[in-house]
């Protein structure tokens, strides 16, 4: 329980802050230097060919990306959550019953595709950051 709460609480001693699993937008950047590299973004390029680097607008969308899909996550599974309750509340009703197993059915695919999503942008955010 006490990890649970750590993962999701900012902790005092890293940089790296969280709130309910999301990651800060700076997340995949490459040059992160100090102790807590999460802190540190000196060399941040924003137009490609500055110190012979391409830009990190990329991997900034990246995290951004990241974020937005994690919170599509989020809400997939409230939406798991409500269409469970409105079919135990049809009660034997065809018609409630349907449009119950439809809202699940479909929440249930936007699941799967954001955590799909999330895989994807994590592997790419972290192959090229």
């Amino acid at each position: 329980m006490i990890n649970l709460l750590l993962n999701f609480a900012a902790s005092n001693d890293q940089c790296f802050h969280t709130f309910f699993g999301l990651i800060p937008w700076y997340q995949y950047l490459k040059d992160k230097i100090g102790p807590y590299p999460q802190c540190d973004i000196n060399n941040f390029n924003i137009l490609p060919g500055a110190n012979d680097k391409a830009t990190d607008i990329p991997l900034v969308l990246a995290a951004v990306v990241d974020d937005l899909l994690r919170l599509a996550g989020m809400v997939a599974l409230a939406f798991v959550l409500v269409g469970a309750i409105r079919y135990i509340y049809s009660q034997g009703n065809p018609e409630d019953a349907g449009k119950a197993q439809e809202t699940l059915i479909n929440a249930l695919i936007g699941l799967v595709i954001a955590l799909i999503g999330v895989v994807f942008v994590s592997f790419l955010g972290n192959k090229f950051g």
